[in-house]
C-alpha cells in the first residue's frame, strides 16, 4: 500500500518539473496577470516587457480561455504577423519592441493575453484586460393592475430593465429615497441577465412586496451600479407611482366656487372619499316638505352640476357611497347649500302715465333673501336718477316720457341683481322734428320717403300721396311710417305731406322734391318745428332709403369768393410793406395833399406815409377795387395812406 503512494507522489513531483522546463506553469505558480481595463469601442495598449534588444527576438502572443491557450499574433525579429481569427485585423505592433495595440475592444476581449519567448531565454508575461459598458438609462414599468392592501401575499410592484451593459451592473430598488433589502413576506427583489448576441448584457429586475394604505403616494425608483475604468458610477430610473388599492373610511362634500353663490352661477357639488377606488356614489337632498332625503340625478358619478343655480336648489345636501369590493356603505356628514337670489322685480304704477306739467311717483319692490339695495336709471343715456326704491318726477315735460329702469341689487353679493324696465307715457299731440323738408330726386323714379312722430297716445300717420305705406313701432310713444312713390313732373310741382295724429292733435310734416340739376335752391334745408308742428325727424331720415343728393354750387359764386379772398390777401401784404418802410425810416411823415384813407377826425393829426410805385396803374386798380376810390384825373401816381401807428 506504501509503494503505489511514494510511486504517485514521485509522478507529481517529475509533472512540475516538466512544467518549469517547458515554461508552462501551473494554476498555483501563476504570478498575478498586469491589469488593463478599457471600454467598449476603443483601443487597448498590450506591453510585452520581455527582452527584445535583439534583432533575433522571438515572441508568441497567446490568449487564455477556459485554460485554454490560442495562438493569436507571432514576432520574428522585429516583424509582426496574425494568425487568422478573430484577431486577424485588429491586432498590431506597437513600436520596435514587441507591444500590441488592439483595436475595437469588444466584450469578448474579456480575457488573459500571454507574450512568450524562447530566445534568447524562456519568458512570459501574462496581461488581464479588462472590458467595461455603461448601461443604458434604466426603464421602469409599473404593474398596471394596482396592488390592493387586502392582499398579503408578495404582488409585483415594478419592474426594473438595465440593457447592453458589460458587466452586470448592480441594481438597488428605492421606495422615497431609502434602499430597499430583502424582507421576508415583504419585500423580494428577483433578477435575471441576458447575454446579447453583442457579447453585452441586459439586467431585469423585478420588485415583489406588500403594501398598505400609507404607501398610496410613495415613490419607487431603480439605481444601476456599475465601473468604468474612470471609477464606479451610477444611473437612477424615473421615480413611480404604484396604484395601491383600499377601501373608504370616510366621505364628504365639497361645493364649488366657494363663497357666497347666486342665481346664475354654476355651481358644482362633488361626492369625496378617502378610499381608491372610489366607491359608487349618490347625492341625496332633503325635500323640505316631507324631511327625507331624495335621490339626485348625476350623470358623472359623484358630481352634481346646477347650471344656471336657482333658488330652489338651496338645500341640505348628503353624499352616500357603496363599496363594490366588500359592500359597505358609508355617508357624509349633511352640507347646507345656499343660492342667493333677486326675484320678482316690479315697478307700480305698471303702465305709468302723466300730463305735462304735472308729477309722477314710481315704486319698486323686489324678493330677495338678502338686504336689497334701489337704484333708478334712464334707459336713453344710463344715467343714475334716484338711489332708493322710489322715484320722484316732477314737473312732466315731454321729453320724460320713455323707459325708467328699477335695479335691485344685494349689496354683499357682487354681481346678484336683477332689473326692471317700466315706460312712463306724457299725454300730448303729435311731435315731430322738423316742419319741412327738402328732398333732391330725380324724376320717373322710385323713392323711399319716411316720416317719423312721437305722443301719447300712440299716433297714427297717413301720407297724401298714392304709394305703398308701412309702419313701424319704434316704443309704445313712436312710430315710423315709410312711403315708396313714383316721382312724377306733378309730384315735382306740389309737395308730400304726412299727417300724425292721435285724439290729442294732429301735425304735419311737408317734404319737397326738388328734381336734380333744374334748381339751385340749398339742398336739405329743413326747418324746425315745435310740438305743434310737423317734420321728419333726423332719425326717420337715418332710416328712409330715399336717395337725397346735394346740387353744387355755381361756379360764379366761387369765382367772385376766390377773388375777394385774393384781394383781402393783397392788401394785408401792401399794409405791411409800408409798415416795415415806416418803421425803417424810409418814408417822410406828413401830408402833400394827396388822396388819403378816410380816419377819424382825433387821427387826424397822424402820420401819412407817401408811397410811389412803377406799377402804379395795377396797384391803383386794385385798391380802388377794394375800397370803392377813384383816382383824380391829375394824379401823378403816387398814393398817400394814412397808417394806424
Amino acid at each position: 500500500m506504501g509503494l503505489p503512494r511514494i510511486a504517485c507522489a514521485f509522478l507529481l513531483a517529475l509533472c512540475c518539473c516538466y512544467r518549469r522546463a517547458t515554461g508552462v506553469p501551473g494554476e498555483a505558480e501563476q504570478p498575478t496577470p498586469e491589469l488593463v481595463e478599457v471600454e467598449v469601442g476603443s483601443t487597448a495598449l498590450l506591453r510585452c516587457p520581455l527582452d527584445s534588444s535583439s534583432n533575433l527576438s522571438h515572441v508568441d502572443w497567446f490568449v487564455i480561455h477556459k485554460e485554454k491557450q490560442t495562438l493569436i499574433f507571432r514576432v520574428r525579429q522585429g516583424q509582426g504577423q496574425s494568425e487568422p481569427g478573430q484577431y486577424h485585423d485588429r491586432l498590431s505592433l506597437q513600436g520596435p519592441g514587441a507591444s500590441l495595440v488592439l483595436t475595437q475592444v469588444i466584450p469578448h476581449d474579456d480575457r488573459v493575453f500571454l507574450c512568450q519567448s524562447k530566445r534568447p531565454r524562456a519568458q512570459e508575461h501574462r496581461i488581464q484586460l479588462r472590458v467595461y459598458k455603461a448601461p443604458e438609462e434604466p426603464t421602469i414599468h409599473i404593474s398596471t393592475n394596482g396592488i390592493s392592501v387586502n392582499n398579503h401575499e408578495l404582488e409585483e410592484i415594478a419592474t426594473c430593465v438595465g440593457r447592453n451593459g458589460y458587466p452586470f451592473p448592480q441594481v438597488i430598488w428605492y421606495k422615497n429615497r431609502r434602499p430597499l433589502k430583502e424582507e421576508k413576506n415583504r419585500i423580494h427583489i428577483q433578477s435575471s441577465q441576458i447575454v446579447e448576441s453583442s457579447g453585452l448584457y441586459t439586467l431585469k429586475s423585478i420588485l415583489k412586496a406588500q403594501l398598505a394604505k400609507e404607501d398610496k403616494d410613495a415613490q419607487f425608483y431603480c439605481e444601476l451600479n456599475y465601473r468604468l475604468p474612470s471609477g464606479n458610477h451610477m444611473k437612477e430610473s424615473r421615480e413611480v407611482t404604484v396604484p395601491v388599492f383600499y377601501p373608504a373610511e370616510k366621505l364628504w362634500l365639497e361645493v364649488e366656487p366657494v363663497g357666497m353663490l347666486k342665481e346664475g352661477d354654476r355651481v358644482e357639488i362633488r361626492c369625496l372619499s378617502d378610499g381608491n377606488p372610489a366607491p359608487h356614489f349618490t347625492i341625496n337632498k332633503k325635500n323640505p316638505r316631507t324631511g327625507e332625503m331624495e335621490e339626485q340625478e348625476t350623470p358623472d358619478n359623484g358630481i352634481l352640476v346646477l347650471e344656471p343655480a336657482q333658488k330652489q336648489h338651496s338645500g341640505v345636501y348628503q353624499c352616500q357611497g357603496l363599496d363594490l369590493e366588500d359592500i359597505t356603505s358609508l355617508s357624509s356628514d349633511t352640507e347646507k347649500l345656499l343660492v342667493n337670489y333677486v326675484s320678482d322685480v316690479r315697478v307700480s304704477p305698471a303702465a305709468p302715465e302723466g300730463q305735462e306739467g304735472g308729477s309722477l311717483t314710481l315704486t319698486c319692490e323686489a324678493e330677495s333673501n338678502q338686504a336689497l339695495a334701489f337704484q333708478w336709471l334712464r334707459e336713453k343715456t344710463g344715467q343714475v336718477l334716484e338711489e332708493g326704491p322710489t322715484l320722484q318726477l316732477l314737473s312732466l315735460k315731454r321729453e320724460a316720457g320713455g323707459g325708467y329702469r328699477c335695479v335691485a341689487s344685494v349689496p354683499s353679493v357682487p354681481g346678484l341683481n336683477h332689473t326692471q324696465l317700466v315706460n312712463v307715457a306724457i299725454f300730448g299731440p303729435p311731435w315731430m322734428a322738423f316742419k319741412e323738408r327738402k328732398m333732391w330726386v330725380k324724376e320717373d323714379t322710385m323713392q323711399n320717403l319716411s316720416c317719423e312722430a312721437s305722443g301719447y297716445p300712440r299716433p297714427s300717420i297717413s301720407w297724401n300721396v298714392n304709394g305703398t305705406a308701412s309702419e313701424q313701432e319704434q316704443d309704445p310713444q313712436r312710430v315710423l311710417s315709410t312711403v315708396n312713390v313714383l316721382v312724377t313732373p306733378e309730384l315735382l310741382e306740389t309737395s308730400v305731406q304726412c299727417t300724425a295724429s292721435n285724439s290729442l292733435g294732429r301735425n304735419i310734416t311737408t317734404i319737397f322734391l326738388n328734381q336734380v340739376g333744374l334748381t339751385t335752391l340749398t339742398p336739405d334745408s329743413s326747418t324746425p318745428a315745435g310740438p305743434s308742428t310737423s317734420t321728419v325727424s333726423p332719425h326717420a331720415r337715418a332710416n328712409s332709403t330715399s336717395t337725397e343728393r346735394k346740387l353744387p354750387e355755381q361756379e360764379s359764386k366761387g369765382v367772385v369768393i376766390v377773388a375777394v379772398i385774393v384781394c383781402i390777401l393783397v392788401l394785408a401784404v401792401l399794409g405791411a410793406v409800408l409798415y416795415f418802410l415806416y418803421k425803417k425810416g424810409k418814408l417822410p411823415c406828413g401830408r402833400s395833399g394827396k388822396q388819403e384813407i378816410t380816419m377819424p377826425a382825433s387821427r387826424k393829426s397822424e402820420c401819412v406815409v407817401e408811397v410811389k410805385s412803377d406799377n402804379l396803374p395795377e396797384e391803383m386798380g386794385l385798391l380802388q377795387g377794394s375800397i370803392g376810390d377813384k383816382r383824380a384825373p391829375g394824379d401823378q401816381g403816387e398814393k398817400y395812406i394814412d397808417l394806424k401807428h
